[in-house]
């Protein structure tokens, strides 16, 4: 089992940045993979990101390569996302979630843990 807690979500204009961090509870963190999601209002919920437990395997969206970066810190059960050069298409929220597969892929269903959301908001 593990809970994930999103937080680091806000209103941030055009071009700028944001943080976001998943804190996990559990002491089996380093064995899942994890994830980020979105989900704007209207529209379905998202990849944006993944890395596997070792940290050694990452994926992103192409909506986001370039300007988004995972990274996971095992030692503090926490996953990152760290959100530069946003954009209006950017706003949504933000959901973490972790897998119990080898590797964190990229669709929704090979995830079996979700956190609550954090909403991001980015202005023109």
């Amino acid at each position: 089992q593990v809970q994930l807690v999103e937080s680091g979500g806000g209103l941030v204009q055009a071009g700028g940045s944001l943080r976001l961090s998943c804190a996990a509870s559990g002491r089996t963190f380093s064995s899942y993979g994890m994830g980020w999601f979105r989900q704007a209002p209207g529209k379905e919920r998202e990849f944006v990101a993944s890395i596997s437990g070792s940290g050694r395997s990452i994926y992103y969206a192409d909506s986001v390569k370039g300007r988004f970066t995972i990274s996971r810190d095992n030692a503090k059960n926490t996953v990152y996302l760290q959100m530069n050069s946003l954009k209006p298409e950017d706003t949504a929220v933000y959901y973490c979630a972790g897998t119990r597969t080898v590797v964190a892929g990229t669709f929704l269903g090979e995830y079996d843990y979700w956190g609550q959301g954090t909403r991001v908001t980015v202005s023109s």
